[in-house]
């Protein structure tokens, strides 16, 4: 194996250990950003209304909580709902403005609305902070 090679594998893997890094932060984003808008609407998150705006059984939204807590994200009450840390609430605002600037431009660019909502889901985790920022001030110049 060349040096040459043995760089490329390390690009490669660095470039995958970033894709697995981020799958597991997008997660916990759209935890937060479900919590805060059921917070938002009700006061307080449920366990199993987080599970049911999740499409997930019910321990599954119990061990995301669960890491949730673990990660300073989120805190709960016996009896009472999940709440959000102000981490969490910086993480979901965050996740929020991603979303919507994602969708901005794929509207812009003539995706429908209802495409552009729903792959903007899944881009906003994985977009940089710099193509974020292209995007948004390709925004600003079209308005």
């Amino acid at each position: 194996m060349t040096e040459d090679d043995r760089t490329a594998d390390a690009e490669a893997a660095d470039r995958f250990s970033k894709v697995r890094s981020e799958r597991a932060s997008a997660l916990l984003e759209d935890y937060t950003e479900l919590i805060a808008d059921l917070m938002a609407e009700h006061g307080e998150a449920r366990i199993a209304d987080i599970a049911r705006s999740m499409g997930v059984a019910h321990p599954t939204a119990t061990k995301a909580v669960a890491r949730l807590k673990r990660e300073g994200l989120a805190t709960s009450r016996p009896y009472r709902g999940v709440f959000l840390t102000p981490a969490g609430e910086a993480m979901a605002e965050e996740a929020r403005q991603r979303h919507g600037i994602v969708r901005d431009l794929l509207l812009a660019v003539g995706v429908p609305a209802e495409a552009a909502e729903l792959d903007a889901e899944g881009i906003e985790h994985h977009v940089s902070h710099d193509t974020l920022q292209a995007f948004a001030a390709f925004l600003e110049r079209k308005n």
